[in-house]
C-alpha cells in the first residue's frame, strides 16, 4: 500500500455555497474554515492547501447568540497613538457585514503562510447574490 502526498496540481476543487441566513455566526465559520482548509478531504494534508472554495450568502442576516449583538466588540488599530476603534457587532453588521463572517473564519484558521492563501477561496457577500455563476457551485455540504 502506498500512501499519496497531494500537491497543488493533484488537487481538485470544487465551489460550494451557503445561505447564512438564520445560522450562527461561530458555528458557521467552523464549518466553513474547515472546507477551505480541506479537512473533510479523505487526501488532506496540513502543509498543502487542498480545500475548496466557499461563497456565502446573505452575510448582513447571520445571527450572534446571547447578548453577543451589542456585547461582543470588533477592534481595528491603525497603528498610531490614540488609532484604537472599538465597534459593537451591530455596527459592524450596519456598516460592513461581511468584515462580521470574513474575521470569524479568518480566527480558526492557523496563523502561517498558507492560511493566507486559504483565506483568498473564501467570497462572502452581503445580499443574496454573486457573481460567481459560472462556476457552477453546489449546495454547501451537511456533513461537514
Amino acid at each position: 500500500m502506498t500512501t499519496t502526498n497531494p500537491n497543488s496540481a493533484t488537487v481538485e476543487r470544487t465551489w460550494y455555497v451557503i445561505d447564512a441566513e438564520d445560522q450562527i455566526l461561530g458555528r458557521l465559520a467552523t464549518r466553513v474554515a474547515t472546507v477551505l482548509r480541506g479537512k473533510h478531504k479523505v487526501t488532506f494534508a496540513p502543509h498543502v492547501d487542498c480545500g475548496d472554495y466557499v461563497v456565502v450568502l446573505n452575510a448582513n442576516k447571520v445571527k450572534l447568540s446571547g447578548n453577543k449583538e451589542n456585547a461582543k466588540e470588533y477592534y481595528r488599530y491603525s497603528g498610531y497613538s490614540g488609532g484604537l476603534k472599538v465597534r459593537t457587532a451591530a455596527e459592524v453588521r450596519a456598516e460592513d457585514p461581511e468584515r462580521m463572517i470574513t474575521q470569524a473564519i479568518k480566527g480558526m484558521l492557523p496563523k502561517n503562510k498558507l492560511a493566507r492563501e486559504v483565506i483568498t477561496k473564501l467570497k462572502v457577500y452581503g445580499g443574496g447574490e454573486h457573481p460567481h455563476a459560472g462556476q457552477q457551485p453546489q449546495p454547501f455540504p451537511a456533513y461537514v
